[in-house]
C-alpha cells in the first residue's frame, strides 16, 4: 500500500487484511497517514514482491476508524486494477 498522488508524504504499508471483496478491502494499520479521499496503489493480494498472482489496484479511502492498541481500520474501494501482466483488461477486478 503506498499513496498514489505525489502531493502526499510517500509510505510503504504492509497492512494486515480483515476482511476482502470484489469491490473493496478492509485492514489493519498502525500507520496514522490514512484519511478519507486517500488515493492509493494496492497490491492484492501480496505474498511477496515478484509474485505472477500479484495484482495492482488503484483505490480510494472511504473510511478510517480508530482501533485499540493505537490501531486503525481502513476500508478502500478498488477503483482501478493495474496488470502489469496482460493477464486481464485494465478496469477489470480480476483475482479479487
Amino acid at each position: 500500500m503506498r499513496p498514489s498522488d505525489p502531493r502526499d508524504e510517500h509510505f510503504e504499508d504492509l497492512p494486515v487484511s480483515v476482511n476482502a471483496s470484489k469491490d473493496g478491502i478492509y485492514f489493519t494499520s498502525r500507520r496514522k497517514s490514512y484519511y478519507k479521499g486517500l488515493r492509493v496503489f494496492v497490491t492484492f493480494p501480496f505474498s511477496s514482491p515478484h509474485d505472477p498472482m500479484n495484482c495492482e489496484y488503484v483505490a480510494e479511502v472511504v473510511r478510517v476508524e480508530e482501533l485499540p492498541k493505537s490501531k486503525i481500520g481502513v476500508a478502500v474501494h478498488l477503483k482501478l486494477s493495474i496488470n502489469y501482466s496482460g493477464s486481464s483488461a485494465p478496469g477489470s477486478f480480476a483475482g479479487a
